[in-house]
């Protein structure tokens, strides 16, 4: 039976265990839809995000050609153009099988029974999981809606296991290797460029991260002037790097990580729990891939429509520097520090009452590791309105998180440099120093923040 592999957001072969199988099983062609229209215009995906795709698909590429290994790319308009395509690609390769890792999202799962409906063979894995989807209930068999218990039982499921990465079968075989030629739909616009996309770099990140910055990451994690994070997830989002990968990676370091949560090391473990907590919530609630409400008494917040307010916040000209700092990133750089995206989330739907679902598409448009379960996570999160969401009265004072996060002002002058020269007492609400110094030129803060709280406070009483 001819076998081939289509691949999605599992962009590698190191770790990949349905493409290892697949290989084994004698795949010698692998498949890649390039669904740029849908991708940018229904998914809102980001251009940087769409580049590195794009490079890291040419590099996989030209990396399984040296395996023998050819990969055919297909151009499509949309998810709904590709099962036809799909079943006249199978017959032109003689095959008769196609495996691939499943896809979560509402749209990916619609095209994967479209696909089979018509007769194609699709063995499907989860791949980009550790824990399957469903596996971790509650005792009455449902899906957990606070993520403590999910965590302590998804532990259980895992507590005892070492995780170890297959061996690449192909590794010590002679192979006659292929010759590939980047197609000209993978010719991006290099806007990714400062991120590689080659195995051994991305290999190096991950291992330095754990061997050197784990042990400090609960203490630095929410700096944004430090690289206290590990700078991996845009490889997780686009599938390059595989989180079962990263966990064995620490259990090298820390073979007991799973059974000691207590330790400081554990504190990077709970940040990918909380991205399989995640996936497994919009599995079991495909609403939210629609942006529905997880808490549908929050239906009722009336949202401000204010397009003046929400433009400010996305141009980062609010007049709360920490905020203005955090979007002038994400516009920059198209990567935004993990704390920060909680401050202007907050700010967003707190303070400036806008909807969720607007901050949380701006997000996808401009991300580089835009990730539709965990950004639709996050921004419920922040707005109330999700599953073991912040409560609604629990409102971030944009001015104390500055000064706790960024006291001497550090990443603030990165990004506004129109405050290089305010000193830091001021440097976190710096409109009382503007007024002596009137040749700094910053905007006004936008809303007053006691007022805006408790607009707020009114707001959710609903």
């Amino acid at each position: 039976m001819k076998i081939a592999f289509w691949f999605r957001r599992d962009l590698r072969y190191f770790g990949n265990e349905a493409f290892i199988e697949a290989v084994e099983n004698g795949a010698q062609v692998a498949l890649f839809f390039m669904c740029e229209q849908q991708w940018r215009d229904k998914h809102r995906m980001a251009p940087i995000q769409l580049d590195l795709i794009k490079r890291r698909v040419a590099y996989l590429g030209n990396k399984l050609a040296q395996f023998g290994i050819k990969m055919h790319i297909e151009v499509v308009d949309s998810f709904s153009d590709i099962p036809a395509r799909l079943q006249a690609v199978c017959a032109s390769y003689q095959i008769e099988e196609v495996y691939a890792n499943k896809e979560y999202e509402v749209n990916e799962r619609a095209r994967d029974s479209e696909c089979m409906s018509i007769g194609i063979a699709l063995t499907l894995f989860d791949g980009d999981v550790i824990a399957k989807p469903g596996s971790v209930l509650t005792k009455n068999d449902e899906m957990f809606k606070v993520f403590t218990p999910f965590k302590k039982a998804w532990l259980k499921l895992f507590e005892r296991q070492q995780f170890i990465i297959p061996r690449w079968p192909l590794e010590d075989k002679m192979i006659t290797a292929l010759r590939w030629s980047i197609p000209e739909c993978l010719i991006g616009d290099s806007s990714s460029i400062k991120w590689p996309v080659d195995d051994e770099s991305l290999a190096g990140v991950a291992s330095h991260f754990v061997a050197t910055k784990c042990v400090s990451y609960h203490a630095q994690r929410d700096i944004p002037s430090i690289k206290g994070t590990s700078g991996l997830s845009p490889y997780l989002a686009i599938g390059a790097i595989s989180v079962k990968q990263l966990l064995a990676e620490v259990q090298c370091h820390y073979p007991d990580i799973l059974q000691t949560p207590s330790r400081e090391e554990f504190t990077w473990i709970n940040e990918l729990i909380w991205r399989e907590f995640y996936r497994h919530l919009i599995v079991a609630y495909p609403s939210l891939c629609k942006y529905k409400n997880f808490n549908k008494k929050y239906d009722a917040v009336m949202w401000n429509d204010d397009d003046e307010l929400f433009h400010a916040w996305c141009r980062g000209e609010t007049g709360y520097p920490i905020v203005d700092a955090a979007m002038r990133q994400l516009n920059q750089t198209g990567w935004m520090h993990n704390r920060l995206r909680m401050i202007v989330a907050s700010f967003l739907t707190k303070h400036l009452l806008v909807d969720w679902r607007k901050g949380e598409r701006y997000f996808m448009e401009k991300l580089i590791d835009g990730d539709l379960a965990s950004n639709n996570g996050g921004w419920q999160w922040a707005a109330s309105t999700g599953c073991d969401a912040q409560p609604y009265f629990r409102i971030f004072n944009p001015i104390t998180q500055s000064k706790k996060f960024d006291p001497d002002g550090d990443f603030i002058r990165t990004y506004v440099p129109e405050l290089a020269d305010v000193p830091s007492k001021f440097i976190h609400f710096p409109h009382e120093f503007i007024t002596l110094a009137s040749s700094i030129n910053y905007l006004p803060a936008i809303v007053e923040h006691k007022e805006a709280r408790q607009r707020a406070l009114d707001a959710f009483k609903v």
